[in-house]
């Protein structure tokens, strides 16, 4: 069963302002990637992205891995979002996406497990995938949490590394987490999507180059439509309800679509929630835009709704 929701809502001036910023930010990247350049310029937008008051933070290690519990006042403490960043698997971390994360744990009254999985190019392919699914045993075996009180949740490349940690739990039998959630997923390494060159103009923060670029990172020569690379190539059957989070000025538009489309076809529940004239992530700015405000309820209710 398949649920789409296209939002048809007039752009507010708040969003309008804010993609004036990033515009004048020049995040689009033509030429050669700078990788620390890259994550520089990530961790110096922090100061936009907002942690909401009455979050606990709470550093830990699990199996090697640096993670932080983000805990909202009052949150249920049996139930756990695993949240992974976004940053084409070279960028990011617990800093630049703490306040996303947080603000998905406060809609959903819940926990939230923020991961700093390995980046490429230091730790290319499938290291971050190996975090995770560690991270995921360690709930399961040493904290005794039931996996029907897991959700794995993640945006951009967290959003593909969300679902290809899906997969790697399904070929590893291991049970899966009650639901997932993805905020515009990178699905396919490949680059094969219509909206790569559609939706150029439109999008203001990724370009096919670098795409193309962050792929040779992150994939260093591996078969790019290897389903754990690109979930889009996976047998999908299987996976638990999926929430797919949108916006229709972005490139990887169709790397939603196609995979939407796709796992109903193989017997997935899949919530395709499309935002027109919304950017990449624009979920990330928090209360500062509607949209954002909205999409994130919409996030915590889904979330609520499957944990059983």
């Amino acid at each position: 069963m398949q649920i789409c929701t296209k939002i048809k809502l007039m752009v507010s001036l708040c969003a309008r302002f804010f993609v004036g910023i990033m515009k004048m930010m020049k995040m689009k990247i033509h030429g050669p990637l700078d990788v620390e350049k890259s994550r520089k310029n990530l961790e110096g937008q922090v100061f936009l992205f907002r942690t909401p008051r009455n979050v606990k933070v709470e550093p830990i290690y699990i199996e090697g891995v640096p993670a932080e519990w983000l805990l909202p006042k009052g949150c249920h403490t049996d139930c756990v979002i695993i949240y992974l960043h976004g940053g084409s698997y070279h960028a990011g971390s617990l800093r630049t996406h703490r306040g996303l994360a947080a603000r998905i744990g406060v809609n959903s009254k819940s926990s939230v497990l923020s991961l700093d999985y390995r980046l490429a190019p230091e730790n290319p392919f499938p290291a971050a995938i190996e975090d995770v699914v560690s991270v995921y045993r360690w709930l399961l075996e040493a904290k005794g949490f039931d996996s029907k009180k897991i959700i794995i949740s993640g945006d951009s490349a967290g959003g593909g590394l969300t679902l290809a940690s899906l997969l790697k739990l399904k070929e590893e039998n291991l049970t899966l987490p009650a639901a997932a959630i993805c905020l515009s997923p990178l699905t396919d390494f490949a680059i094969t999507g219509e909206s790569i060159k559609t939706k150029a103009e439109e999008e203001i923060m990724l370009t096919e180059n670098e795409l193309k670029q962050s792929v040779e990172i992150y994939a260093k020569g591996q078969d790019v439509k290897n389903p754990l690379i690109s979930p889009l190539y996976a047998d999908l059957s299987g996976l638990p309800p999926l929430l797919i989070q949108t916006g229709t000025a972005e490139i990887l538009l169709d790397d939603s679509t196609r995979f939407a489309q796709k796992a109903v076809k193989q017997g997935v529940t899949v919530d395709l929630d499309l935002w027109d004239n919304m950017f990449h992530v624009f979920q990330i700015y928090g209360n500062l835009i509607p949209e954002s405000k909205k999409a994130l309820k919409k996030i915590g209710d889904f979330a609520k709704s499957n944990f059983s």
